[in-house]
Formats: structure tokens, C-alpha cells, sequence
């Protein structure tokens, strides 16, 4: 079978053959055109060069871009997974010419790639054209030798490109492939019919469109084709299905291993196909950049990682497992996308977080539902109301549930939920933005919908006299309500709220519809409604919050004028143990530009600085403010709330809480910087305590590395004692270093700091000399061990079993590493001349094996390493695999390892008589 390895290096080497250069994909998400949430073909990369705003320097080029498509007429969501052949994440194989070959070349190379090189059937193959491109149609004639039956015209809703609604354009050719058995698929060329699919469209860019519509001829032309890559791979692997060639196999054996499932059924099928899709999308678009969000492609990626969960749960999958199989993408697709192979442990950690944050709400919200369908009785429409009550409370994407309802033969109200979610954008356009404040510290009352009123007075006032006005389950509204709720970054309040002999503990307060401050509980409250109750906020955690808050402003400040004028906030966390800010900036900062806008936080907070509240300014006037930085545009009211920090250096519009002045917080310290998308750096600060916190967890750092240091040199000198018993020489050992003391220092933060960060950059630099010197004895010290153990290797080649005419190997040996063990396989398979072995030991409290076979039973085809691998590893519920040669695997069942490979010969004797 033709591998889907072998496709894409085919393709791209018949290009390259032809003068072509053989370009990297771009990312999939195109974060330099703002028209595009993922790029989502193969010329998106070019687009400047069709435009004309762009050049390169060279005129033929091809590659396998990655491609997302998650709407529009190219792909339906609800389609994944229950087809064979719809997807969010594919491949899309491109050749191009920037001015250069044209018409004749294109059709003539596609032609030659899918009968001459693939061998395609030329009777199951048409070519579409314009029904005005006589060139194209007469080319298709002249250039190749296809039914000139098989070509055929159609419109401009089929056969004619546009990049948008003025600009390049030109006519396409597209290549379908007839699948029916009998070849009769003629009348379902373009009808949207699977068995008749289009496998490559060419198109010829040789037009622009004028604003009034008309077409005028290019200067230049150019050819842009995309072949979808999963379609071709089934079409040469004779797969009715995308999902049944290797391009998916591996993907849906690790679900399958993971869930304990056989990839049989319907239900099992579709969950399993849709995991592999969703796990593909979700591992490129995180190694690209992305992060699972509310907005814009975050929120695609949140959408389609909880679509993947939901369908985990249909196969018995209650715990996170996307990582798990977002891992196996990484095992099958990173040899052609090294990227991903890179930045696996930030994809495994960015979607593992966001699927647990998801579970800690999905089984509530199913619950949910199963009780809003029991209510609906035999209803065969879910209520709108319902699905954006899932929507507004628990999270549930609005596909969610209608994959929900539809499983219980149910459709959703559409346009109840769209009119609930207009009436809530409205409330937040009118009373959920930033709040105005009078002099009394409170916002203006908010008018709940049975005529009661709430107002937030925790500006001022972090205890309140108040009364319970409404309650559902944990949600509690009061009247007089001193909890701030989360927004702008700033995380909500918790305290308690006393109610005659009952307390009840806040644990958050977030924004309720019409902006109302909703406090939630440690347990239900509705019992409460009516009741006067006294609300108090914990006020060392606001003080904290409200040092780290005054803190952001400075630091938005700083950034902006060390790093320029494009700094302006991208995202931030406001919480009480840390501040976090988002930004846009290419490239990292360097310890200089930290350093500066250090310095420059720290002195605005010793100039003592008051920090001054304008709680109530028309939103034009505060417009006009020199310096004022807004943000989230069009939520803002008619009047806004105005922070000044030294007017010449900080004033934002900002509905948060702050420090009276800038003393209050204490000192300021960066601890992190880093990228969370390309484009977008990450700066992640403490104050006050949380800088004493710091020097703390330093300290504890210092005395981590002490301790790898002494572990090292003990390594170090049980490794020069093995080597000197064995006669080998050694480099002289590291001598252990002197290092200073470093004490707490908590009264003077900017001396502490000073000195716990230069003991750890001593510590730093004499470990890694150390760890240097340990790491050449270690390879001195396995070479030894592999010598040794190697010495033994005749023997058990004398020793060793015949099994249908061949010698069998099958022992332990004393090998400390998965290399080690490696090379007495290859001493092993050496020494056989003809045969197979299994060697086996312990490592780190595993058992590890590898398996050999010699080049005349691989040649042959008697015997293959993986498979010998994967029987023995099986024994011990392990697996593994590898080269036809050599093989690895692992097991944690060590008890059984001589039992293993007491059967291995056996196990080999098997598939000998099985390859005959």
C-alpha cells in the first residue's frame, strides 16, 4: 500500500522536479491578515503576491499547507465525524506559478501526477471547466488523453475563483474522480455526491474585478491549484473512507487504546471520528498559537475541544483524555510538521487545562439538560430559553446542545436563543458597562425583573447592612452588594454573608444580566430570599488585589513607553497572589527592557503617587483626555469611571479597584515573561507580600539546587569509582564549589531580590558545569556497561533455540538505559548472522524489551521486529514498535518479564508459520 507519507513526498518531489520551490506551510492562523480566523488554503500565504502588494523571490512554488475550516459552504461541523470525509483540519497539497507557467503546463503536470505517477484509472477521471474557457476545455484535449466526454462545462458557481468581491479572479479546472462501481457517476460530476468527488482543483488567476464589477486582464497570471490531501490518500489507498487510511489509523488506534473501545458501531464509530478530526484541529492551531478563549478563534477552539469531550463521554471517557490523543498527532504527523513536535508538552498542557476546566461544569450541565428535556415532556423542540440558559450559565456552546437534542430526536428553538442573546448583548450595552459611581461609592441601582433593585457600594464600603432580593441555587443578589464581580481582568471577591446564626461563604461574585453583582455561595441560598443579612468582603485579599490591579496600570504604562506605543492591553489577570498582562510585541524582551520597566514601576510607587477615581464622566469628554487608554470599545455607557496615576503618566477608563496611592503597593517584581501567541508576550508580576512570597520560593530554589548539586557530585563520584574498578580512564572529578549563604532579607525586598537572584545564577552556572562533566561520565560509564554485557553475547548465541529452522535469542540483560539496550540488539543481531532475538531488563521499574531480526528474514518477509515486539510486549500489557530490523517497547508488568520471554520463541515460531 501506498503510505500517506509517500503521497506527499511524491507530490511535492514530482513539483520539485519541475523547478519548483518547496515552501514550509504557513501557520494556521494567519495572525498577520485580520480577514481570517485560520488560514484555510494553500494561496493564503500568497495572497499579497496575487494582490500585488508582494513579491518572491521565486516564480514556481509547492507545499502541503495545513488548512482549518470550521463553517461555510466548505464544511459543515455537524457533519464531522458522522461522514467519511468531512473535516476541521486538513491538508492541502499546492503547486503555484507567479507569473510564470500557465494553463498548459498546469493541466498537462496534474495530469501526468494522477495516471503516469499514481496510476489513477483515466475512465474515472473528468475535468470541469468555465463554461467560457474554451482555452482550458481545447488544452484538456491537446495536452492529455482524457474521454474528451469526460470534460465538461459548468458555471460560475462552480468553476470560476474569486478572492473577494474585487480583486483577482479568474477561471478553475477541477479534477473529479468517479468512485461508483460501474463508472456511471458522469451525471453527479459537481452534484455534491461522494462517490463522485473533486480530488484537484486549478485555478487560473487572470483577471481582476473593478469595483463596478467588470473584469480586466492581469499583467501577470498566475496558476494556484490545492489537491485535499486525506481525499487523494483514500482515493490511492482504495479506502471508501478518509478516516480508514493511515492518515487517521493511528490516531483512531490510540482512541481506541485509550478509551478501551473497539472501533466498531455506529455510535463508537462517529465518537471515535470525531475525536481524531477535533484532536488534529486542536493540536496544530495550539502548536500555531491559538488558545482555547471566549472570542473569535479561541472560541472555535473552545467549541470544538468540548464537542471532542462530549463524544469522549459516549465512549465511557470521564477523565481528560484529548492530550492523550493530541500526543498520538504528534507520533504520526511530526515527521512532516516538526512544529508540533516542539511544542507538544505546551499543546498537551493548554488543552489538558482547558478539557478539565470543562469537565468541572459538563456533568452539571448534562444533568441539566436531561431535566430540561424530562420537563419538555415529548416536546420535540428544546425551548431557546433552556439552551441559552446552558449557554449563559454552564458554558455549553450552542452546537453542544443541539448535538444533545438531537440525540434525543429532538431540534432547538434557533431563534429563541438568538433573540435571548440579542436582549443580553443590549442589557450590557446599556447597564453592564463599566458602572458610573456618585459620591456615595455606589453604582446606580439595577432594576431586577420582578421590580426589586440591586446596587453594588463595594467601592467604598466592604461590609454592608442588606437583604437577600433573590437566589437561585448558589447565586445570591443582594440589595446592597459590597462584592465586586470578576471583570476587566480583576477576579471577584469572596467574604461571607451572615444571615441571624447562618453564614454563608462567597467564593466568587460575577456579573449578572444587566450588570448585576451575583455573589455566589459554599451552598444554596434560596431559603434566604427576604432576609436582612450582613455582607462583609475579605479585605485582606481585596487589598491585595487592589495593589496588584494599581499595579497593572503602571506596568501598561511602562511597557509602552520602553517597548513603543503599540503595547496596549491584550488580556490580563488581575488576582490577589499575581498580576498577569497580555500585549502585542514581536520578539522577546530582553533583560534590559525588563529591567527599565522594573525601575520604572517601582519608582512611581516610591513618589507615592495618589491614585484618583473620576467616577462619573461623560464617555466624550473623557475621550479627550491626553494619554487616556480605553478598552473593549463599544461596551462602554454614555458616562464612564476615569483611573489617574499622576495624570502626565497613567489614565485609563477602568471599572476596577485600587490602592489610594501608589505606596500602598509596597514593591513590584516581574517574575515571568514569555510568548502565549505569535505576536503576543505574556508578563506575569507580584506585589507587596506576594514579592516577600517570592523571595521565599527563591530562597527554596537556592536550596533545591543545593541539593542537585550534591546529588550530582554523588553521581559523579559512584561513576569515577565503577570506571576506575573497571580499568577505564576517567577525567579528574568536579570539585565540589564554595557557595554563599543567602538569608531571607524580608525588610528590604530590592536587596533581597538582589541577592537571591544572583545565588541562583551562581547555582544555575555550577550545576550546568557539573551536570556537563556527570553526563561524559554517564557515556563513559554505559560504553563500559555495554562492553561488558556484550562479552556474553556469544554465549547466548550458542545457546540459542531453533524454531522453524532459525536461531532464537531470548534472554535479560543487565542494560541501565533504553540505549544501552538498543546497542547489545544490534551486537546481538550481528553476532546471529540469521535469525531473531529478544533482550529484555528493568529500567527505572519498567520492563523495557527490544527485538531484532537479521536482513534475510526481513527481506523475506518471514519476520518483522514490531510485530515480535508488540507480541512479547502485550504479554505485559505494554506495546511499542519501530523499524522491521529493530524494535522497542515498554511494560510496567516486570513481575512477568521471564515468563515473556520464556514464550518469545514460541510467539516467533507462530508468525513464521503465519508469513508461509
Amino acid at each position: 500500500m501506498t503510505t500517506s507519507a509517500q503521497i506527499r513526498a511524491g507530490f511535492l518531489d514530482f513539483f520539485a522536479r519541475r523547478g519548483h520551490r518547496i515552501v514550509p506551510s504557513a501557520p494556521v492562523i494567519p495572525f498577520d491578515d485580520p480577514t481570517l480566523l485560520f488560514t484555510n488554503a494553500g494561496m493564503n500565504q500568497f495572497k499579497d503576491v496575487f494582490l500585488g502588494t508582494g513579491r518572491r523571490d521565486y516564480a514556481r512554488a509547492a507545499d502541503t499547507q495545513k488548512c482549518i475550516r470550521v463553517s461555510g459552504k466548505h464544511n459543515d461541523l455537524e457533519e464531522v465525524g458522522r461522514d467519511t470525509y468531512h473535516h476541521t483540519f486538513f491538508e492541502m497539497l499546492g503547486n503555484w506559478s507567479f507569473g510564470d507557467y500557465y494553463k498548459p503546463e498546469a493541466i498537462a503536470w496534474a495530469w501526468e501526477l494522477l495516471t503516469k505517477e499514481w496510476g489513477l484509472e483515466k475512465r474515472r477521471l473528468y475535468a470541469t471547466v468555465f463554461e467560457s474557457d474554451d482555452e482550458a476545455a481545447e488544452l484538456w484535449r491537446s495536452v492529455t488523453d482524457i474521454d474528451p466526454s469526460h470534460i465538461m462545462r459548468f458555471g460560475r458557481k462552480d468553476n470560476f475563483w474569486e478572492m473577494g468581491d474585487t480583486g483577482p479572479c479568474g477561471p478553475c479546472s477541477e479534477i473529479h474522480i468517479d468512485l461508483t462501481p460501474d463508472r456511471s457517476g458522469a451525471p453527479l460530476v459537481n452534484a455534491g455526491d461522494p462517490r463522485v468527488m473533486e480530488i484537484w482543483n486549478l485555478v487560473f488567476i487572470q483577471y481582476n474585478r473593478r469595483e463596478d464589477g467588470a473584469l480586466e486582464p492581469l499583467a501577470a497570471r498566475h496558476v494556484d491549484t490545492g489537491m485535499g490531501f486525506e481525499r487523494v490518500c483514500a482515493v490511492l489507498q482504495g479506502k471508501s473512507s478518509n478516516y480508514d487510511t493511515d492518515v487517521f489509523t493511528p490516531i483512531l488506534d490510540a482512541v481506541s487504546r485509550i478509551s478501551g473501545r473497539a472501533y466498531e458501531g455506529e455510535e463508537a464509530q462517529v465518537a471515535m471520528r470525531v475525536i481524531a478530526d477535533h484532536a488534529r484541529m486542536l493540536t496544530f492551531s495550539v502548536a500555531d498559537g491559538a488558545i482555547p478563549g471566549n472570542e473569535g478563534r479561541g472560541y472555535v477552539l473552545r467549541r470544538i475541544l468540548r464537542r471532542a469531550a462530549r463524544f469522549g463521554r459516549t465512549l465511557g471517557m470521564h477523565e481528560p483524555f484529548l492530550h492523550r490523543v493530541a500526543g498520538s498527532v504528534v507520533g504520526t504527523m511530526g515527521t512532516a510538521f516538526p512544529e508540533i513536535v516542539e511544542k507538544r508538552a505546551h499543546i498537551e498542557r493548554v488543552i489538558r487545562a482547558e478539557e478539565e476546566s470543562f469537565n468541572t461544569t459538563l456533568d452539571r450541565g448534562l444533568e441539566l439538560f436531561s431535566a430540561m428535556v424530562d420537563r419538555a415532556g415529548h416536546a420535540t423542540v428544546f425551548p431557546g430559553e433552556d439552551a441559552f440558559r446552558l449557554f449563559d450559565t454552564y458554558g455549553f456552546p450552542r452546537d453542544l446542545t443541539r448535538l444533545l437534542a438531537q440525540e434525543r430526536g429532538m431540534t432547538v428553538d434557533e431563534q429563541g436563543f438568538d433573540d435571548l442573546m440579542e436582549a443580553q448583548r443590549k442589557r450590557s450595552r446599556s447597564g453592564g458597562s463599566f458602572a458610573t459611581v456618585g459620591e456615595s461609592g455606589a453604582t446606580p441601582a439595577i432594576l431586577l425583573p420582578d421590580g426589586r433593585s440591586s446596587t453594588f457600594v463595594g467601592y467604598r464600603d466592604l461590609e454592608a447592612e442588606t437583604v437577600v432580593v433573590q437566589a437561585e441555587d448558589r447565586a445570591v443578589v443582594l440589595e446592597r452588594s459590597p462584592f465586586y464581580a470578576e471583570s476587566g481582568g480583576q477576579v471577584g471577591d469572596t467574604g461571607t454573608i451572615r444571615l441571624g446564626g447562618t453564614t454563608l461563604t462567597v467564593v466568587d461574585t460575577r456579573k449578572g444580566p444587566g450588570g448585576i453583582h451575583v455573589a455566589y455561595t459554599d451552598r444554596p441560598a434560596v431559603q434566604f430570599v427576604g432576609l436582612p443579612a450582613a455582607a462583609a468582603v475579605d479585605g485582606a485579599r481585596r487589598r491585595d488585589i487592589q495593589r496588584n490591579h494599581s499595579a497593572t496600570h503602571l506596568v501598561h504604562e511602562a511597557l509602552r513607553r520602553v517597548l513603543g506605543v503599540h503595547v496596549h492591553q491584550q488580556g490580563s489577570l488581575v488576582a490577589p497572589d499575581r498580576l498577569r498582562f497580555d500585549f502585542p510585541h514581536f520578539g522577546r524582551i530582553t533583560p534590559a527592557e525588563l529591567r527599565a520597566v522594573e525601575e520604572m514601576v517601582n519608582a512611581r510607587i516610591l513618589e507615592d503617587v495618589p491614585v484618583v477615581v473620576e467616577p462619573d464622566l461623560p464617555i466624550e469628554e473623557a475621550r479627550t483626555i491626553p494619554g487616556v487608554k480605553m478598552f473593549f470599545g463599544d461596551k462602554y455607557g454614555d458616562r464612564v469611571r476615569v483611573v489617574f496615576i499622576d495624570e502626565r503618566f497613567s489614565v485609563e477608563f477602568c471599572g476596577g479597584t485600587h490602592v489610594p496611592s501608589t505606596r500602598d503597593i509596597g514593591w513590584f517584581k516581574i517574575v515571568a515573561e514569555s510568548s502565549t501567541a505569535s505576536g503576543v508576550r505574556r508578563i506575569e508580576a507580584v506585589t507587596g507580600e506576594g514579592v516577600h512570597r517570592y523571595i521565599e520560593e527563591q530562597i527554596a530554589r537556592i536550596g533545591a539546587a543545593d541539593r542537585r548539586i550534591d546529588q550530582l557530585l554523588r553521581e559523579q563520584d559512584a561513576l569515577v569509582a565503577v570506571l576506575r574498578d573497571r580499568e577505564t580512564a576517567a577525567p579528574p572529578p568536579v570539585q565540589r564549589p564554595a557557595l554563599a549563604d543567602v538569608g531571607a532579607g524580608k525588610d528590604d525586598p530590592p536587596a533581597a531580590l538582589a541577592r537571591t537572584e544572583a545565588a541562583l545564577a551562581e547555582r544555575a552556572g555550577e550545576e550546568e558545569r557539573i551536570a556537563s562533566a556527570v553526563h561524559e561520565l554517564r557515556k563513559l560509564a554505559s560504553r563500559s556497561n555495554v562492553a561488558n554485557a556484550a562479552a556474553a553475547i556469544p554465549a547466548l548465541v550458542g545457546n540459542a533455540a531453533r524454531v522453524s529452522g532459525i536461531r532464537v535469542v531470548a534472554a535479560r540483560v543487565p542494560a541501565a538505559t533504553m540505549d544501552e539496550l538498543k546497542d547489545l540488539g544490534d551486537a546481538l543481531r550481528s553476532a546471529l548472522g540469521s535469525g531473531a532475538g529478544v533482550l529484555a531488563a528493568v529500567i527505572e521499574g519498567k520492563a523495557a524489551i527490544v527485538a531484532v531480526v537479521t536482513d534475510d528474514l526481513v527481506a523475506s518477509k518471514r519476520l518483522n521486529a514490531g510485530a515480535v515486539v508488540n507480541a512479547v510486549a502485550r504479554m505485559l500489557g505494554g506495546g511499542g514498535g519501530g523499524k522491521a530490523h529493530m524494535a522497542t517497547a515498554g511494560a510496567r508488568d516486570t513481575a512477568r518479564l521471564d515468563e515473556a520471554l520464556t514464550g518469545a520463541p514460541a510467539l516467533i515460531g507462530g508468525q513464521l508459520t503465519e508469513a508461509r
